[in-house]
């Protein structure tokens, strides 16, 4: 129970990156090369766990945002570079999770069109965002990480050699063609998304200012946040590897090797590999939604609201913090309104990915320096350890940017 307790920030954090564009493209991975991609989640997990230790570090020491300690510490041309990025990815992004929700909720009930589900959706979580206080939000997101481990079940459902599972999951099985790289990439920009950094770094000074303890940093607090990140971003790595595991042994088996959205996996997967599994995995997309909107539209809101200084948290009341939940209202109406103009699914997804692939590397470099600043961090500064994977990290995102325009732009 006291290990329940600790859980926070990072376990919402970690449960989010396994949203339904990012169960899309672990899909599409599975789909079109089996089990071959299986070690990424290996080599993804400490890559992320050591950033959201940084961010949420630099949270709970600065009780800041990461844009707190943007504004603070760097030029300003720096901070509406970042904004300019990072608000048209996050709304593309909350729009191809809303439409997959939608196109779910059609899979599971056909007499309803996606449209009308993608509506609901939005305004449900409208309203649990607007009108639910913060410790009411945090455990609704908290519990909402349980739904991922119907991704769990599902590869039980179908015979498994889990030989060869063990084999491709601790050796690469590295391919050298244009569409395994494309597939690398989009992996690598999915699980380490620049939203999920500010999202971290808000959020654990949201969790200190609730708790009462904002003043109070120690290596206590530093020692269950690592536990927190650890866990959450474990978490999300097991989900990732299953999610693979699920649609390379059963749709890539089953030949079907073309997966660009998350309701034409779990249609591929009921002929295949039953209804049972079809509908465990249908929901585990809606459970996700749920859980990942909210993240993706709090993070932008915090981006903008400590940008211009206005009044910001979860904790607070509509009336008290008009502006930050205005912002996020209309994050999830832009989203929404997507799928009305003509802009698919499929299309945001790259775009959002592009946008992402060429902010990280940045952000990456910026969170490496406040985190090895004493007269930002105090005694609090990173690790030789911690640096050595924040730099690996840096190196593999800034190849991964490098590779993605090559492959939109230039090939």
């Amino acid at each position: 129970m006291r290990f329940w307790k600790i859980l926070g920030p990072g376990l919402i954090t970690g449960a989010s990156d396994d949203d339904p564009s990012g169960i899309a493209t672990y899909s599409q991975a599975g789909a079109a090369y089996g089990l071959s991609t299986l070690w990424t989640s290996i080599v993804a997990f400490p890559l992320m766990a050591a950033i959201q230790q940084m961010c949420a570090k630099i949270g709970l020491v600065t009780s800041q945002g990461l844009t707190g300690a943007l504004k603070t510490h760097y030029p300003k041309w720096v901070l509406y570079l970042m904004l300019l990025f990072s608000f048209p990815a996050i709304v593309m992004n909350i729009g191809a999770d809303i439409a997959g929700m939608g196109a779910v909720g059609n899979l599971l009930f056909p007499k309803i069109e996606a449209t009308y589900f993608s509506v609901v959706f939005t305004i449900i979580l409208l309203f649990l965002i607007i009108y639910l206080p913060y410790q009411k939000i945090a455990a609704i997101l908290k519990y909402l990480c349980i739904v991922l481990l119907v991704y769990l079940i599902v590869p039980f459902l179908y015979k498994q050699d889990w030989f060869d599972i063990a084999k491709n999951t601790f050796i690469p099985n590295l391919q050298f063609n244009e569409d395994y790289v494309a597939v690398l990439v989009g992996i690598l920009g999915t699980t380490i998304s620049p939203y999920l950094f500010f999202w971290q770094a808000s959020m654990e000074v949201e969790e200190m200012e609730h708790k009462r303890k904002h003043l109070i940093v120690n290596k206590k607090i530093i020692h269950d946040m690592k536990q927190d990140v650890d866990f959450g971003m474990g978490f999300s790595g097991v989900v990732m590897f299953f999610i693979i595991l699920t649609t390379g042994t059963v749709l890539f088996k089953g030949g079907v090797h073309q997966i660009d959205t998350v309701e034409q996996a779990a249609a591929a997967l009921k002929p295949l590999a039953g209804d049972f599994a079809y509908l465990l995995f249908a929901i585990g997309v809606i459970g996700t939604g749920l859980l990942a909107i909210p993240v993706l539209s709090g993070s932008l809101s915090y981006i903008i609201t400590e940008t211009f200084g206005w009044e910001q948290g979860l904790d607070k009341k509509f009336h008290e913090a008009k502006a930050f939940y205005i912002v996020m209202a209309i994050s999830l109406i832009l989203g929404l309104s997507l799928n009305y103009i003509g802009v698919s699914p499929v299309k945001a997804l790259i775009y959002t990915a592009i946008l992402y692939g060429m902010t990280a590397p940045v952000l990456i470099a910026i969170i490496l320096h406040i985190s090895n600043n004493k007269r930002v961090m105090g005694n609090f500064t990173n690790s030789r350890f911690s640096n050595l994977l924040g730099f690996a990290a840096l190196i593999l995102m800034t190849a991964a940017a490098v590779t993605l325009l090559y492959l939109q732009f230039f090939n």
